[in-house]
């Protein structure tokens, strides 16, 4: 089974936002060519272990139809190295995951290539919404475009 890895900085508002819609769309082959059992996770860069995510993260997955219950993980060199695919929210959470592992075969990208994906952190429920709306318009391209089978 292949792993992809979301991360952010705490683990608590935008990587628990694309592990849970990332899930959810992969789970109902929402994602063309990546197979349904793609197991999906997320870490913080900064993160201490055990937060809760974020109420405002998920009530966004709330609305999306989503369920969504975690706590935040640090990031380490075993869990990059064991993931297919680790996709960070700037491209300073990408040069901290390379940093975390130095010569790691995984493809290390940020989700959306266009540019970062702000924190919501300590902002209104509208900026949460907006943040989870930009990761679902990502990711069915990205994960296709870097994980397709066919």
């Amino acid at each position: 089974m292949r792993t992809v890895l979301f991360i952010c900085t705490g683990n608590t508002c935008r990587s628990p936002l694309a592990e849970g819609i990332a899930r959810e769309m992969i789970g109902a082959g929402r994602v063309e060519g990546v197979e349904p059992d793609l197991f999906v996770a997320s870490a913080g860069v900064h993160a201490e272990d055990g937060v809760p995510t974020s109420p405002e993260s998920i009530d966004a997955l709330e609305r999306r139809g989503i369920e969504f219950h975690g706590t935040s993980t640090g990031l380490t060199r075993e869990m990059v190295d064991a993931a297919d695919l680790v996709l960070g929210m700037t491209r300073s959470h990408v040069e901290v995951a390379r940093a975390i592992a130095p010569g790691t075969s995984t493809p290390i990208e940020r989700l959306d290539p266009a540019g970062d994906i702000d924190d919501p952190f300590g902002q209104s429920q509208t900026v949460y919404d907006r943040v989870a709306s930009r990761i679902e318009a990502v990711i069915p391209d990205r994960l296709h475009s870097l994980l397709a089978t066919t």
